[in-house]
């Protein structure tokens, strides 16, 4: 595939999202504790293989997120990842961000670091098949936070590594999360939200990135995971939409909602709600991770057994995103698992 543009055309196919496999290992270190699977470089490999060999997979989704081991690990009888799913009609992706570490002189707020080394690390993750990338930024929410200065500084590294990854012939996944954790409302969700997308694009801008030829992953306008009072999904879609038409301009073809802790349900119930507000000027889809795998991780267990159980789980939850892209899907979907 050549082009940016070809790669965003790609990526934004109706009905389709993006599958994110791209846990650092401590992260999926946790999520493999819970099913009492050690993680190993094969259990993760094994893991991987599983959820990418998943028959017609490609029917719902256009792209995988990976982590840069799964971008050099491959399947059993020795295809690397991105060739198979490349030769699935599936993009390969890659995680490009080292991760946050405190944001200097300001307590408790973050800050995602890898912009040094990013330019030599695109070079090889190309070679190896990458066709975008993603970076994530941090802001959360509690008493005092965030400070305008570290949406900034985020909006800023956002914006580099987006200049960067496209130099580089990599299309962009920018993703600024405002972290769901917390007590915090959903009026309070949406300031902060608002705040943060409009500092990212006015640095997008600054930076000279072409904005036609980037994904954005926003988190959707939801309380904090402990506030006392949680609207319904209608809400959600409502205060997202109402959001993104304020700040995210019309060249940008795509908004991949992270899931951000969501139950899988819950997220694809607020996916439908979104796009059932009405048309928008972009692509409103799904770049799932824990929503997209959690059902698959339980029912593959680490066991050679489990692996068309866990097929079937993520084949179905990335049915129920592919039909809330559309408006169309209903808790009776749920009882076809």
């Amino acid at each position: 595939m050549n082009g940016l543009d070809d790669i965003a055309k790609a990526l934004i196919a109706p009905g389709k999202g993006l599958l994110a496999a791209d846990e650092s290992l401590a992260t999926i270190e946790k999520r493999f504790g819970a099913v009492n699977v050690a993680s190993t470089d094969e259990t993760r490999r094994s893991y991987r293989e599983m959820l990418f060999t998943t028959p017609s997979l490609h029917r719902f989704i256009s792209g995988v997120i990976l982590h840069e081991e799964t971008l050099r690990q491959a399947t059993a009888e020795g295809v690397p990842f991105p060739e198979w799913l490349a030769k699935q009609g599936i993009a390969p992706g890659v995680k490009v961000d080292l991760g946050t570490k405190p944001l200097p002189r300001f307590p408790r707020e973050q800050i995602t670091h890898g912009l040094d080394t990013l330019g030599d690390r695109l070079t090889e993750y190309k070679q190896l098949g990458a066709q975008f990338t993603k970076w994530r930024a941090v802001i959360e929410i509690s008493e005092g936070l965030p400070t305008s200065f570290c949406i900034a500084a985020n909006a800023q590294a956002l914006a580099t590594y987006a200049a960067i990854s496209q130099e580089a012939g990599l299309l962009p996944v920018v993703e600024p999360e405002v972290l769901m954790t917390g007590t915090h409302t959903i009026e309070h969700c949406y300031e902060v939200t608002a705040a943060t997308l409009r500092s990212v694009f006015d640095a997008l801008m600054d930076h000279r990135v072409a904005l036609e030829q980037l994904v954005l992953k926003p988190n959707m306008v939801a309380p904090g995971l402990n506030c006392p009072q949680q609207p319904g999904p209608d809400e959600v879609a409502r205060r997202t939409i109402h959001c993104l038409r304020r700040v995210v301009p019309a060249a940008v073809p795509g908004t991949f909602f992270l899931s951000g802790g969501q139950t899988p349900e819950r997220a694809t119930q607020h996916l439908h709600s979104i796009n059932a507000m009405g048309r928008a000027p972009w692509e409103l889809s799904f770049s799932f991770a824990r929503a997209l795998q959690e059902p698959a991780l339980k029912a593959w267990k680490g066991e050679p057994a489990g692996i068309v159980a866990g097929q079937k789980a993520l084949y179905h939850r990335a049915k129920c995103n592919c039909a809330a892209r559309y408006a169309k899907y209903s808790q009776e979907m749920e009882k076809q698992a």
